[in-house]
C-alpha cells in the first residue's frame, strides 16, 4: 500500500497552512482520503499530481535524487519575504478587495499561493495545463514596457495586473492582482469552448462556474 502522509507532512511540502490543505481536500482538488476524521494523501499520487501540474504553487514539481519531494521556491524571494506573514496579509488584502492576489518570480512562477481565487479560476485549476498557461500569462506581464499596473485580460478571459516588487533599485517579483471579469462578462459559449479546449477541460466544467468570479469597477481598478 501506499505510504499515506499526514496533513503536516504535506503541509511542510506545499508551504501553505493546514486550512488550505483541509479545503484542497474537501474540494476534491487533490488525492486524498478520510481515515476516520482524519485526511491522509497517498504519497504516489501527491507526486504524480506534483509533476502533472509541473509546477507546485509555482515551484519546480520533480522530484530529487533523493526522494524528497519537498519542491524548492526560489531563494531570492524567500530571503526578501517572510512568506508565512506575507500569506496572511496577502490574503487580508486579497479579500478586502475582492480580488484574487498572488506573487510571482519574474519568470512567472508564483511564489505565494493563491489569495482568495474566485471559483471560476479554480475550475479551471483542474486542468493539467492551467499552471502552464498561468505562468506564460504571468511572464508576458512581467515583460510589459509599461511600469504601471495595466489590467490585460487572461487565457481565462479575466483580467489581472501586474505591480512589481523592488528591493533597492531591484524588481526581484510581481504581485499580481487577477480573477476580475471584464465589462462584457460572460463570455460566449463559443468563446467558452474554445477556452475549455485549450486548457483540455470539458466545456461543461467552464461553463458551470462562469459567473463565479471577482468584479471590480472601472474607478476601483484604475484607484
Amino acid at each position: 500500500m501506499s505510504e499515506l502522509l499526514t496533513t503536516r507532512q504535506l503541509t511542510e511540502i506545499l508551504q501553505v497552512d493546514r486550512t488550505t490543505v483541509y479545503r484542497m481536500a474537501d474540494q476534491g482538488r487533490i488525492p486524498a482520503v478520510k481515515v476516520g476524521n482524519q485526511w491522509r494523501f497517498p504519497r504516489h499520487q501527491i507526486e504524480t499530481w506534483l509533476q502533472s501540474h509541473g509546477f507546485a504553487f509555482g515551484r519546480p514539481a520533480e522530484a530529487p535524487p533523493n526522494g524528497d519531494i519537498s519542491p524548492a521556491i526560489d531563494i531570492n524571494l524567500q530571503r526578501l519575504l517572510p512568506l508565512d506573514c506575507v500569506q496572511l496579509i496577502l490574503d487580508g488584502f486579497a479579500e478586502l478587495l475582492g480580488v484574487m492576489a498572488l506573487i510571482t518570480d519574474l519568470e512567472g512562477h508564483a511564489v505565494s499561493r493563491p489569495s482568495n481565487p474566485c471559483g471560476y479560476f479554480l475550475a479551471a485549476e483542474q486542468s493539467p495545463n492551467a499552471h502552464k498557461r498561468c505562468m506564460q500569462h504571468w511572464a508576458k506581464l512581467a515583460h510589459m514596457p509599461s511600469l504601471m499596473p495595466r489590467f490585460q485580460p487572461s487565457h481565462l478571459g479575466l483580467l489581472c495586473a501586474r505591480g512589481f516588487i523592488r528591493a533597492g533599485n531591484e524588481i526581484k517579483g510581481m504581485l499580481i492582482l487577477g480573477g476580475i471579469a471584464p465589462d462584457v462578462w460572460p463570455p460566449s459559449e463559443a468563446e467558452l469552448h474554445t477556452i475549455a479546449a485549450d486548457l483540455g477541460v470539458d466545456p461543461s466544467l467552464i461553463s458551470q462556474h462562469v459567473q463565479e468570479v471577482h468584479h471590480l469597477s472601472l474607478q476601483e481598478q484604475q484607484a
